[in-house]
């Protein structure tokens, strides 16, 4: 099941406005395919044996994978996002997607975890987890939306954010940090701690580190010297 339908339907209207009539053409068409393919998937519990054969890639993927081309960089991520949500990707697609494709086809499975609905909420965090473990902070950013925020372990959670403080990624990129970092007296050691090694070093505290530290409200007791 899909999350919020209407506002898929005006982001679909949104692009289609923004793009020229070329690609307009070709989005509409590659959304159809993706919603045709997402009817003729059987409802769960269906009684049908499944068809074990293996099966050509789905036109809607080759246009998940070709919406760079047709989009352009500045629309592809949504139209992908778009494509996903209209095909109603299930886990092991999204899975597929992502493994075999590029950073930017891995971006826009990021980006559309929060809209979708798998069976079990948490069960894409492999996919965030693989993100988080990359050097890419595009990847980095869009793996810490609103999906990361409502799934990772607060373990997780952390060292996702000091990955991006690590790396520069601006944490106004993880959502939920005001909600999840409150009251969080792990995540302000952490970050105590590390503003502690870049002053030993001489590098100056990152203004996100600090403002993370306050967003946790917890008062870190002075180190001994």
């Amino acid at each position: 099941m899909l999350k919020s339908h209407e506002n898929q339907r005006q982001q679909e209207v949104a692009l289609a406005t923004a793009i020229d009539t070329t690609a307009s053409t070709w989005l509409t068409t590659a959304l159809a395919r993706a919603r045709s393919a997402a009817a003729a998937v059987p409802p769960p519990g269906s009684d049908s044996a499944p068809d074990r054969r293996p099966r050509p890639v789905a036109s809607w993927e080759l246009a998940f994978s070709a919406a760079g081309r047709h989009l352009g960089d500045r629309h592809a991520d949504t139209g992908r996002v778009l494509l996903l949500l209209a095909a109603a990707a299930d886990l092991p697609t999204l899975t597929r997607l992502y493994h075999r494709g590029t950073a930017d086809e891995r971006r826009a499975v990021l980006l559309a975890l929060p809209r979708l609905d798998p069976p079990e909420p948490a069960a894409a965090l492999p996919l965030v987890e693989d993100a988080l473990r990359t050097n890419d902070t595009r990847l980095v950013a869009a793996a810490l939306g609103p999906y990361a925020a409502a799934h990772l372990t607060p373990h997780a959670w952390r060292h996702a954010v000091l990955k991006c403080l690590f790396t520069g990624v601006p944490l106004a990129a993880v959502d939920g940090l005001a909600r999840r970092a409150h009251g969080d007296a792990e995540l302000a050691r952490m970050l105590d701690d590390y503003a502690a090694e870049r002053t030993a070093a001489g590098r100056p505290v990152p203004p996100d580190l600090t403002h993370a530290l306050a967003l946790t409200g917890v008062a870190v007791p002075s180190k001994e010297v």
